[in-house]
């Protein structure tokens, strides 16, 4: 009986995330003490859609993305991914059920190669990540790196220590830690900081060309980048999301270029 019970439940709750949204977040606010970090976001994502988070330092961006991962627990509000609950989980059960982020920071193993850093991170996400067992040439996960580091475009420096690489090949390797174990949504916190034009051009590119099921938000500084690689943009100011639209109406808005970009904008 149990097990029938058990079977609908997984059934019911695969439907639901057949039709959902990929992520929800309802009235969903964040206080520290009396600091309101983030205030009443009300935010849908689509499966499969690209959308852009803007503002400045202190809109409240990375607050929102700690508590879609489950960093930060919000103060009130409801987050749902592909309908079901998460408000509560830690980030680990959100890993499994498909979400991932980037930092702003790196979180790299410089002392070991960029196969073995994408080698890990397909483990980690995997069923055998426990098992002692030395991967061969044949190793289904490590084919599965070795495709994702082509994906990230590093693959004529696979078997290079992370240490070794340039600043702009260790955010596209960030990437690709990001896409291990074929994740349904990523956050991506500000992956152009710090490159220069090409390595922005590089990484532009390889967004655009992921798959087109997967969904993601971007938190990016460099508005040439978050216009290009979204198909709806999302403007935060104090804690609010106070516009959202298409990449061409938020460019092009009065408010935003006043509040933003400082009365322009100029593609670099």
């Amino acid at each position: 009986m149990n097990a029938i019970a058990d079977t609908s439940t997984m059934a019911g709750r695969l439907s639901a995330a057949g039709t959902a949204n990929a992520l929800e977040l309802r009235g969903v606010s964040k206080f520290f003490g009396a600091l309101a970090a983030m205030q009443d976001v009300t935010l849908t994502v689509k499966p499969g859609e690209r959308r852009a988070v803007l503002g400045s330092n202190g809109a409240g961006k990375t607050t929102l993305f700690n508590c879609i991962t489950g960093d930060f627990l919000p103060t009130s509000g409801v987050v749902r991914m592909f309908g079901e609950d998460v408000t509560k989980f830690p980030p680990h059960d959100r890993i499994r059920r498909g979400l991932r982020r980037t930092y702003q920071i790196s979180l790299l193993f410089g002392g070991l190669s960029v196969i073995d850093n994408v080698y890990l991170a397909c483990r980690g996400v995997s069923r055998n990540r426990f098992s002692l067992i030395r991967p061969g040439r044949s190793d289904a996960l490590m084919q599965s790196a070795a495709d994702l580091i082509e994906a990230v475009h590093l693959t004529d420096v696979r078997e290079t220590l992370v240490s070794e690489l340039s600043y702009g090949q260790q955010r596209q390797l960030e990437i690709a830690l990001a896409l291990a174990g074929a994740p349904r949504f990523i956050l991506f916190d500000e992956p152009a900081a710090g490159l220069s034009p090409t390595e922005r051009r590089d990484l532009i590119e390889i967004l655009n060309n992921l798959p087109g099921h997967m969904g993601y938000i971007i938190i990016e500084h460099d508005m040439d980048v978050a216009l290009r690689v979204s198909e709806s943009v999302s403007m935060m100011h104090n804690g609010r999301i106070f516009k959202e639209g298409k990449p061409e109406e938020i460019e092009a808005d009065p408010e935003v270029q006043e509040l933003y970009l400082g009365g322009g904008f100029s593609h670099g």
